[in-house]
């Protein structure tokens, strides 16, 4: 009995072959090529957004726009 008869699955159409992540990932991170729908900003967007609204708000507690 030999097993040259068992097919395998690597390289069939349609299929991408997953390789293992690193040891120290441990599967915690999986990126997926599919793209979600959705809002899309620019990650400096974020930042400077973040950084605005952290200094309207600390100007607010020193009464900078108020009496």
């Amino acid at each position: 009995m030999s097993k040259s008869g068992s097919k395998s699955k690597k390289g069939s159409k349609g299929e991408k072959e997953r390789k293992p992540t690193a040891l120290p990932a441990a599967g915690l991170l999986t990126f997926y090529e599919e793209d979600i729908g959705g809002i899309k900003v620019r990650p400096e967007v974020v930042v400077a957004g973040t950084f605005l609204l952290a200094l309207i708000v600390i100007m607010a507690h020193l009464g900078v726009f108020g009496p």
